[in-house]
C-alpha cells in the first residue's frame, strides 16, 4: 500500500453555531495513539471504511511534516486497541466555504460537545474567507490537539485555563 508525505499547514478553530451543518454528511473516525514523543506522534486511525497510520512531527508555527500510510481496517481495531489514553471518536464534516475546503470535527464520547474546524493552507500567510459560524482559533492552543485530547478529555477539563 502506497503512503503520502506531505507538509501540513493547519488552522483550528471553535465552532460557534451549528450554521454549518445544513445538509452536512459526515464520516465516523476512531483514532488513537500508539506512540508519543516531544517531536511527534504515531496515530492509528479509521475513517469510514478505510485505515490509516499517521506520523506527525511537532509543529513549527503552524506547519509540521506528516506521513500517512493507508493499512488494512482490521490491522487498525486490532491496533486501536494498543492505543494509550482514550480512543477519539468524532464524525468529520468537509464544507466548502470560499474556495476552501473546511473539516469540522463533531465530537462524541469523553470529548462530547467539542466542534472544531480545521483549514488546510498552501503557506502560512495565505487568506481566507472566515465563515459567520467560526469561533476563536485555537491553533496554538494544546489543549485542543486530539493527541492531548485522548489523555486529558475535553469533559474533564473546560475549566482549565
Amino acid at each position: 500500500m502506497a503512503g503520502s508525505s506531505t507538509i501540513e499547514i493547519e488552522r483550528k478553530f471553535l465552532v460557534a453555531s451549528d450554521a454549518w451543518s445544513a445538509n452536512a454528511v459526515g464520516l465516523p473516525i476512531r483514532q488513537g495513539y500508539l506512540a508519543r514523543a516531544s517531536h511527534c506522534v504515531v496515530r492509528v486511525r479509521t475513517y469510514g471504511e478505510r485505515a490509516f497510520v499517521t506520523i506527525k512531527s511537532d509543529r513549527s508555527g503552524l506547519t509540521r511534516s506528516e506521513y500517512e500510510y493507508e493499512i488494512p481496517f482490521d490491522h487498525a481495531v486490532e491496533m486501536l486497541a494498543l492505543c494509550e489514553g482514550a480512543v477519539i471518536e468524532k464524525v468529520r464534516h468537509r464544507i466548502e466555504h470560499a474556495d476552501h475546503t473546511w473539516e469540522v470535527d463533531v465530537f462524541s464520547g469523553p470529548n462530547a460537545g467539542l466542534v472544531v474546524a480545521e483549514i488546510e493552507l498552501g503557506a502560512e500567510d495565505e487568506p481566507f474567507e472566515r465563515p459567520a459560524w467560526l469561533g476563536e482559533e485555537v491553533s496554538g492552543d494544546p489543549r485542543y490537539a486530539n493527541a492531548y485530547l485522548s489523555l486529558h478529555p475535553y469533559s474533564e477539563s473546560r475549566d482549565e485555563p
